[in-house]
């Protein structure tokens, strides 16, 4: 018996891997966040599957499931959005499992930063402009956030921040980032990335307090916050160009050719 848990992307339902729904399709236990999974892909368990939203338990309750299905030898599909590695909740379910002694594995999903990015058409890194990303939130009602990482410091960097679970927070986001990225450092609110209902917000760290507020968005949206998001590729040419595909950039599956096979080509 094992208890896969499995990230189910940012939400549309064809966006999970195709190991995820394989596990899915033939585990007689499904447990899914209800509130962020979308039920087309639950809809994909089996007929006789036992289907359980976790939204309304607690920790304990959800391992008193595990539990449960262990005792019968039966497989569990644990469905999380996103990727399950951030801010999935799964490390204390883990931490249980092993003193269960139940074995457990992990499959990845799309999370909403990337998502985001596809959708938007864009590259969180721009050459010359920004090469980091940043993942992270701010504390409101979850986990106090750990020395060192407010948003204060991480904007010394000047790198692309993806900042998660924080829409309620943007007051504070916003007076936090303007010393170090500006007034007119483009941010962009992605709310339910890939869903039918999907939004994008674009303002400055100046305006975008109102835009949100006139949208009524109050979860399930991602901020993007760096210079990189203002790169429009039409605009800037060959300058901001990466170097992968240069002409001139020899690495060891495009070695320099020689002066003899440049005269041959000739």
């Amino acid at each position: 018996m094992t208890v896969h848990f499995i990230g189910a992307g940012p939400g549309a339902s064809d966006l999970i891997t195709v190991r995820g729904l394989k596990l899915i399709q033939r585990c007689p236990v499904v447990l899914y966040a209800g509130s962020l999974v979308p039920p087309e892909i639950v809809a994909e368990a089996a007929p006789d599957a036992r289907i359980i939203d976790t939204a309304p338990m607690n920790l304990e309750e959800i391992i008193d499931e595990f539990a449960h299905a262990h005792a019968q030898e039966l497989d569990v599909a644990r469905v999380h959005s996103g990727d399950p590695s951030l801010y999935g909740a799964i490390a204390e379910q883990m931490r249980r499992l092993d003193a269960l002694d139940i074995e457990y594995d992990v499959t990845p999903g799309v999370p909403a930063f990337a998502a985001a990015a596809a959708a938007l058409k864009t590259e969180l890194t721009a050459p010359a402009v920004s090469q980091t990303v940043i993942l992270t939130r701010t504390a409101v009602r979850a986990s106090a956030m750990p020395d060192g990482e407010s948003l204060e410091n991480l904007a010394k960097s000047r790198a692309t921040l993806a900042i998660h679970l924080s829409v309620n927070n943007l007051a504070k986001v916003v007076r936090d980032l303007t010393p170090a990225y500006g007034a007119d450092c483009p941010v962009i609110v992605a709310y339910r990335v890939s869903w039918p209902d999907e939004q994008f917000l674009r303002g400055t760290l100046s305006t975008i307090r109102p835009l949100v507020k006139a949208s009524g968005i109050t979860r399930t949206a991602l901020i993007l916050v760096g210079p990189a998001l203002d790169i429009n590729p039409v605009d800037l040419g060959a300058a901001h160009d990466s170097r992968l595909y240069a002409a001139d950039h020899h690495h060891v599956l495009r070695p320099r050719a020689n002066a003899n096979q440049t005269n041959a080509k000739k």
